[in-house]
């Protein structure tokens, strides 16, 4: 993993810009790819941890700075909550390729009853910027469902992210 050193510059010219130190010590401006790198890894579960995920708006906000266009592989990821809805974690189990990710939902049921999780919001990121479900998240969605209730976990929703866009498949009806 490579380290940044950023800061705000405050030369006229570059006035306000973020900063890249590299390793041999030139600074340069940060490009937009850096600057979300580091920010997916400030991204802080603690803020969440505890507060009940009630507001769509709160989970959008979270997953767009956690699954940002910085990534260039699908992620899969998991936020497992309690009983009131309130964030125990968010877990990112699964890491894939372009275009898809291998998801076992043994892992998923696995991690909820490891965390005493009483439901799930699943998220994963499509690189390619469509924010739409395939069929093959439909089938998984599905699939997760039906398996998380043998174990009295619910699946609450299932987020997309494409660049800037959070689509919920419970609010298109396909939890």
């Amino acid at each position: 993993m490579q380290q940044y050193s950023l800061s705000l510059n405050s030369n006229a010219l570059n006035a306000g810009a973020l900063l890249v130190r590299d390793a041999g010590g030139a600074v340069r401006p940060a490009s937009r790819k850096e600057i979300l790198v580091v920010a997916r890894e400030l991204v802080n579960t603690e803020e969440l941890r505890g507060q009940a995920l009630n507001s769509p708006t709160a989970v959008r906000d979270f997953l767009r700075m956690k699954l940002n266009p910085s990534l260039e592989h699908e992620v899969c990821g998991m936020m497992l909550v309690d009983s009131q809805h309130r964030l125990i974690t968010y877990l990112e189990p699964f890491r894939g390729t372009l275009d898809q990710a291998s998801v076992y939902p043994r892992e998923i049921a696995k991690l909820a009853l490891q965390h005493n999780a009483k439901a799930i919001f699943l998220v994963h990121n499509h690189p390619s910027g469509v924010a739409e479900a395939s069929q093959a998240d439909i089938q998984l969605t599905k699939h997760l469902k039906q398996a998380l209730a043998l174990i009295d976990v619910t699946l609450l929703d299932h987020f997309i992210v494409a660049g800037a866009s959070v689509v919920s498949m419970a609010e298109q009806g396909l939890v």
